[in-house]
């Protein structure tokens, strides 16, 4: 903490100004004053005009209403947040746990600091949650004697789905990083997590009808060194030495899910479909139209070869596959992928030809949209909706299917007025795989662009030009984490941080609540929490 000295005093000795700023400093610290200013923003901060104050101390207990698990395991979590101690006496808890707060909005959450003590209210066991989280944040960095000025504070996200996307194919991250990522999450109120499971470059999901998937498909043998020349230029293409190895079981996932759900995220798995497939086509190049062989690749982009969608073979082991991921994740929403998947092989493969005249499709397009339209029913049977990529739009959304829009808002915005659900997730706002600060020789590698704190926070998911029905369909916004040139934890965490921060106010402020430059005096303090929490990140801000 910085402390300014009035021009005023004059000392005559060094020893006398260091006695004077070791005393200020302690006197700071031990009378520490929240103000309840963290990221995110609550909607409302009221402070009570007596001017007064509790004391926040170790010998305080947290209550909660005691035949709800939810709660009880809320109460945990302030305990551990706070310093306290659950108690079963509700009654005569210092920090009281409660539901009942009204609002449409299952995590609004309210504080009330008061003579009687905390509470802590939510119209669900998620604005609890939530509502803890912002206490939490508020006394962080605090030590010695914090002080609670009396107060009424509320929060209300604006989107119902404030995503973080993490691609573990490309590069494999172990399951305690994936826990500490969903607590990062947790911290700036995010409540999905998309996890983008397989690709060209990698197969992590367990399938257990399928045992060689995984083990086969999940070894990358060498790596694309530096910028990736390989499509262009694949004779000068420079590899490295190291395999690339891992997946988890479905015992592990459902490990992870559960722990999620404990910090009210659900995990949305992607499987992609039908192109970016050659990690399962190494292993089954029955499903190609070529027959292969195929090889994991070790260069990044898009590939030419995908999934036959004229062999019946194909929607079986797509049908194998997303069974299996159904048992072990329980959300809803299944994202199909359904980007960067051309349609070359399927211009000259017989048996893709034979499947369009056999359903009268007049373009290769419409042959994606089957395929999606046999995923959307079976997973219907099994009370799931698919979400795609924004090129699931080309040859005709399948009924129910929601869109991510990620090549611009354009998508999304043909989507919504379609009256089809959507996650907006533009490159422009949204991928934090790009470089965050101009100079690139002050960062690690990345995979390209520019994308700084500053634009990351001024992103408006709702786009110009839809009615206010049309806006309803706009479910809320997600930042992706693509790790082509991401090959550590410690890496992934300083590009989401903290440009995770800025999300997470898109997410949950009012367009008219923000203010980035008054964000950036917030995030200082959460930068420092960052840092009493082991956490890496930017300290750059553009």
């Amino acid at each position: 903490m910085k402390i300014e000295v009035p021009s005023a005093f004059h000392f005559r000795g060094s020893k006398s100004f260091l006695l004077f700023l070791f005393s200020a400093a302690i006197c700071l610290c031990a009378c520490a004053e929240v103000n309840y200013q963290v990221v995110p923003l609550p909607q409302q901060i009221s402070f009570d005009k007596s001017g007064k104050y509790m004391l926040l101390t170790k010998e305080m207990t947290v209550g909660y209403p005691t035949d709800n698990a939810q709660m009880k395991r809320n109460a945990e979590f302030a305990a551990e947040y706070l310093g306290l101690s659950v108690t079963s006496d509700k009654k005569n808890a210092d920090v009281s746990l409660m539901l009942g707060l009204k609002s449409m909005n299952p995590d609004a959450y309210a504080i009330s600091v008061n003579k009687k003590g905390i509470t802590i209210q939510g119209a669900s066991e998620s604005g609890v949650f939530y509502g803890i989280q912002t206490l939490r944040k508020s006394i962080m960095n605090e030590t010695g004697e914090i002080r609670l000025p009396y107060a009424w504070v509320c929060g209300s996200p604006r989107f119902s789905y404030r995503g973080t996307e993490l691609d573990c194919a490309r590069h494999f991250f172990p399951v305690s990083f994936i826990k500490k990522f969903i607590d990062i999450l947790a911290l700036h109120g995010i409540n999905r997590f998309h996890w983008h499971l397989t690709d060209d470059q990698g197969w992590r999901f367990e399938v257990k009808a399928l045992p060689e998937l995984a083990k086969k498909a999940s070894v990358r043998s060498c790596t694309i060194i530096g910028k990736n020349v390989g499509l262009s230029d694949p004779d000068n293409a420079i590899y490295d030495d190291t395999p690339e190895t891992g997946y988890y079981t479905q015992e592990e996932m459902r490990e992870i899910v559960a722990y999620a759900a404990e910090r009210y995220i659900t995990i949305i798995p992607e499987i992609d479909l039908p192109g970016h497939m050659i990690a399962a086509m190494s292993v089954y190049p029955y499903l190609g139209c070529t027959g292969g062989p195929y090889k994991v690749w070790g260069i990044w982009g898009v590939a030419d070869d995908v999934l036959c969608a004229g062999n019946p073979k194909t929607l079986e082991f797509l049908k194998t596959v997303y069974g299996e991921l159904c048992e072990v994740f329980p959300s809803k929403l299944i994202h199909i992928g359904g980007d960067e998947s051309p349609r070359v092989r399927w211009k000259t493969c017989p048996k893709c030809q034979a499947k369009m005249k056999e359903l009268g499709l007049t373009n290769e397009a419409q042959l994606q949209t089957y395929i999606n339209k046999e995923m959307e029913a079976f997973l219907a049977l099994r009370g799931r909706q698919i979400i795609g990529w924004d090129e699931t739009l080309e040859g005709g959304l399948s009924e129910n299917a929601a869109v991510m829009s990620w090549r611009g808002y354009e998508g999304g915005t043909a989507a919504a007025k379609l009256h089809h659900q959507v996650v907006m997730t533009p490159t422009s706002h949204c991928y934090i795989d790009y470089y965050q600060l101009k100079n690139r020789d002050a960062q690690p590698l990345a995979i390209g662009g520019y994308l700084p704190l500053s634009k990351v926070y001024s992103m408006e998911p709702v786009p110009d030009g839809l009615t206010k029905e049309e806006a309803k369909y706009i479910m809320g916004a997600q930042c992706n984490l693509w790790t082509e040139y991401v090959l550590s934890p410690d890496h992934a965490e300083y590009m989401l941080l903290p440009r995770l921060a800025a999300m997470s106010e898109v997410q949950w402020l009012q367009p008219e609540a923000k203010n980035y430059e008054q964000f950036l005096t917030r995030l200082a303090s959460l930068e420092q929490s960052y840092r009493r929490l082991g956490y890496k990140f930017c300290t750059a801000h553009e």
